[in-house]
């Protein structure tokens, strides 16, 4: 690997394989790997509980009129550290961001989820945003495997999470989660491999110059 900085961004439908395949290139290129982490490290900057950020993981907030008045961004600025909204989704939004933006200006890294393709769009010229999607077919087994529940559950717990992860970037990004025009990279993984993936994103990294 060169020494030029990049940080990774990685959004999956659920049962897609993403954050397998982005914790194992990872620890392939020596990097470190960030996905529930950032809770853990929002907490302890913000001295906002843990638990507040992990009941609000990637999932939107439900105050319909705070998206209307507001502009689109205003989750980028900086979180209001005192005050009753401390622990608002908004404001725990702030919080996270704040701190991906710090991993990602320190670091070459991965980080999953949490809208981060949003978070650092100004901070493009060195990220490179993945989205990782798959058939229903491949998901399902994937999820069973992974997850080891039935059929009914794996595909229950897909249509879940994936509606909570669209309406959660639609919420903080006013963004749809799913157009490939908000990503560098998008993976169908129904036809290819943990293996195959991770070489995909690193014929990408060379191709751009990081490798």
């Amino acid at each position: 690997m060169n020494d030029r900085h990049f940080v990774i961004t990685i959004e999956r439908q659920y049962g897609s394989g993403g954050r397998l395949t982005g914790k194992r290139l990872a620890e392939e290129l020596g990097i470190h790997f960030y996905d529930e982490e950032i809770l853990k490290m929002t907490s302890e900057t913000s001295a906002i509980g843990e638990q507040y950020f992990r009941l609000a993981d990637e999932k939107a907030g439900n105050n319909l009129l705070y998206r209307i008045v507001t502009s689109m961004k205003p989750e980028l600025t900086e979180p209001d550290r005192d005050g009753h909204h401390i622990t608002s989704p908004e404001n725990l939004f702030r919080f996270q961001s704040s701190v991906i933006r710090s991993l990602a200006a320190s670091e070459t890294c991965i980080i999953v989820g949490r809208c981060g393709n949003y978070v650092l769009q100004d901070q493009m010229e060195n990220v490179i945003r993945i989205f990782v999607y798959g058939d229903t077919v491949t998901r399902i087994r994937r999820v069973m495997d992974v997850d080891k529940v039935d059929e009914a559950e794996a595909l229950r717990r897909m249509r879940r999470i994936d509606k909570e992860r669209t309406e959660y970037h639609r919420y903080f990004t006013g963004r749809e989660w799913m157009d490939m025009e908000n990503y560098d990279l998008p993976i169908n993984a129904s036809r290819i491999d943990y293996d195959q993936m991770i070489q995909l994103i690193k014929d990408y990294l060379k191709l751009r110059g990081f490798l």
